[in-house]
């Protein structure tokens, strides 16, 4: 064998077996998990587009001029705020959800 020829068994032979090492043997599903973690994932990103919208509403021109990101802040995390950012969020990933399963 030439050197090029060994270099790509031992390469191909040290890429299987990392491979191999993170795929899973047989079907079963062994991250229970990953249907809840991905509906936080998905909840925690609308609920950052709500909050990153209501910071750019802060800053347009009828906001007023001058206005800090402290002050910013401090006029969109408040209770109410949070609470209708959490409903719209279920609220979105039930429709997703349903419109997942649904296509």
């Amino acid at each position: 064998m030439s050197q090029d020829e060994q270099s790509s068994i031992s390469i191909g032979r040290l890429a299987g077996s990392l491979y191999a090492g993170f795929m899973s043997e047989g079907p079963q599903n062994s991250r229970p998990l990953t249907p809840v973690w991905r509906a936080v994932i998905e909840i925690a990103f609308i609920i950052f587009l709500f909050y990153s919208n209501l910071l750019m509403g802060e800053y347009n021109a009828s906001a007023g001029r001058g206005k800090t990101l402290l002050v910013a802040l401090d006029d969109i995390f408040t209770g109410a705020n949070f609470l209708i950012a959490v409903l719209a969020a279920l609220i979105g990933y039930v429709v997703f959800e349903f419109l997942r399963k649904k296509l």
